[in-house]
């Protein structure tokens, strides 16, 4: 079992306990007996639909090679570097320069791309960024990265359900003081074990990985620059359960979401590819040559 397969399952096991605590708690035996249903139920979607979620969430739609030649011969050609399967490719209707990659395992991955990113970036800079994003797929990142997605929403959903709940009881009765006060205080420290979950240094393991299917780590840097930039510019409309799966993290700076951020600041990871490079000038030209 990899770190990833091991992380996979504890989120399964959170999602299982925290149901069962939230039925016991609400309803008592008959409640708990419906939540490791709605538990088990939650886990097989968790499992083998919340890539098709993330993507029908953000209305992303698949691209064929008609209709984006210049995207999918950039795909195609680092899926083979990477030897991997080449991926589905979907795109975003929005200005939010940014994107992802999503699905189980690289036989059942996709990459999806904002209309924002491909306006923003040249083909180089694009090619550093979808690089980064099949060295997830290639080190089988994608899977933690729904799983937490679909159980973050589960979570938001389950603590407005136990308010509803609690404020229908008895005023009389204290438990709906309690319950409130509970769900409350359980929300947060259920979306700090998320943020635990997906590590900060799988961003650092990627960037470099990705540099090494490209090539060229000065092209994802200077992607990142740009990136970082155009989405503090963005008014994003993005779910708090899911901006951990962008390449930039689209709410940093805009929240207080920014203050447990997945991704690690932009400017060190610039930083580590340009150490990366090992950059040195060719004179006659002035193209930087790669050095690993």
């Amino acid at each position: 079992m990899n770190g990833n397969s091991i992380k996979t399952f504890f989120l399964l096991l959170l999602m299982t306990v925290f149901f069962l605590f939230i039925g016991e708690l609400l309803g008592g035996v008959k409640g708990m007996q419906i939540a490791l249903i709605l538990a088990i139920v939650m886990n097989f979607i968790s499992y083998f639909f919340s890539d098709s979620m993330v993507l029908a969430a953000y209305r992303a739609k698949p691209v064929s090679q008609e209709q984006d030649p210049r995207l999918h011969s950039i795909v195609t050609e680092l899926a083979m570097q990477a030897k991997i399967p080449v991926p589905k490719i979907y795109k975003i209707n929005t200005n939010m320069p940014n994107a992802f990659a999503t699905g189980r395992n690289p036989q059942h991955a996709a990459v999806a791309v904002t209309e924002g990113i491909l306006r923003l970036l040249d083909d180089r800079e694009l090619r550093g960024v979808l690089a980064h994003e099949l060295a997830h797929v290639k080190n089988r990142d994608i899977l933690i990265s729904c799983i937490a997605a679909t159980l973050s929403g589960a979570i938001m959903y389950l603590v407005r359900f136990g308010l509803v709940l609690s404020g229908g009881r008895n005023d009389r009765n204290n438990s709906n003081l309690i319950i409130t006060l509970l769900l409350m205080i359980l929300a947060p420290i259920a979306a700090s074990l998320i943020q635990m979950a997906i590590s900060r240094s799988r961003e650092y393991i990627a960037d470099a990985d990705g540099a090494k299917i490209s090539g060229d780590p000065l092209a994802l840097a200077s992607a990142l620059r740009k990136l970082a930039y155009g989405n503090s510019r963005q008014q994003n409309n993005v779910s708090e359960s899911t901006a951990h799966m962008f390449i930039v993290n689209p709410l940093t700076g805009k929240n207080l979401q920014g203050l447990f951020s997945t991704h690690p600041p932009i400017d060190n990871r610039i930083k580590k590819l340009e150490e990366m490079a090992g950059v040195f000038k060719n004179s006659n030209q002035g193209t930087p040559k790669v050095i690993y």
